[in-house]
């Protein structure tokens, strides 16, 4: 086991501007599922590159292409899938509420949150898309007439100036609303409607599928490779 110092991070930085970890678009598993999880990667040089589900996670730790980055005691400290395995065993007997488990045929293993890519040390050009997913995100999936909460097959996009009215799809432009509200609204402006958006739209700062990841108890130690970075953000596609 190798200790890492908390200094990783900041020492990275000064290899070039950070960019938005790219999110995984795998099919999740069933909620409740350890499997369920997502694992956030690193490069060679400890910056933030990608988030990917856990089946992926451990394959590339299977097949050495990384390691498990894990805060002990306030250091981090690195291991390899089979002395992840092996601690894995000690730690069975007091797991705690936040820690997830996956179950094997011979033994449990714990869901590491952040592996480390031991050969790869460029960051990807990637952009934020402009999609259903992403707005969703961004507007905590509530309805932006109405303020409540709904599941997302619940929910539609709406343009606040409508298309036929000349409005353009652009984050400015689109927001998260309920059935109801939308077709309450129809193709009237909101001030025709007589509806208040409760936030105004805006272009995120950052990912907002990695925002929401943020505001999950489990996902705590991704903070110290995220909080504080300002990542670019790309056009619409």
């Amino acid at each position: 086991m190798q200790a890492v110092q908390t200094a990783g991070p900041r020492t990275a930085r000064a290899h070039g501007p950070r960019r938005e970890p790219s999110v995984d678009d795998s099919p999740p598993a069933p909620a409740g599922s350890g499997l369920s999880c997502s694992v956030l990667v690193l490069n060679r040089l400890y910056m933030a590159v990608h988030v990917v589900n856990v089946r992926r996670a451990f394959g590339l730790l299977c097949r050495e292409l990384a390691e498990v980055i894990h805060l002990e005691e306030g250091k981090f400290a690195t291991y390899s899938f089979e002395s992840w395995r092996e601690i894995s065993e000690l730690r069975a007997e007091i797991k705690l509420a936040e820690d997830d488990w996956i179950r094997a045929v011979n033994f449990e293993i714990q869901v590491p949150r952040v592996i480390r890519l031991l050969s790869f040390d460029r960051l990807p050009k990637q952009k934020l898309h402009l999609n259903r997913r992403n707005v969703l995100a961004r507007d905590g999936h509530l309805c932006q007439y109405c303020g409540r909460h709904f599941a997302a097959h619940l929910l539609s996009i709406d343009h606040v100036v409508p298309r036929s009215r000349g409005g353009e799809t652009t984050w400015e432009n689109v927001v998260c609303a309920c059935l109801a509200c939308n077709v309450r609204k129809g193709g009237r402006t909101p001030h025709e409607a007589r509806m208040k958006l409760i936030h105004a739209p805006a272009r995120p700062k950052r990912n907002p599928m990695l925002m929401l990841k943020l505001t999950n108890p489990k996902y705590k130690s991704w903070a110290t490779w995220l909080d504080g970075v300002h990542w670019e953000v790309g056009a619409k596609e």
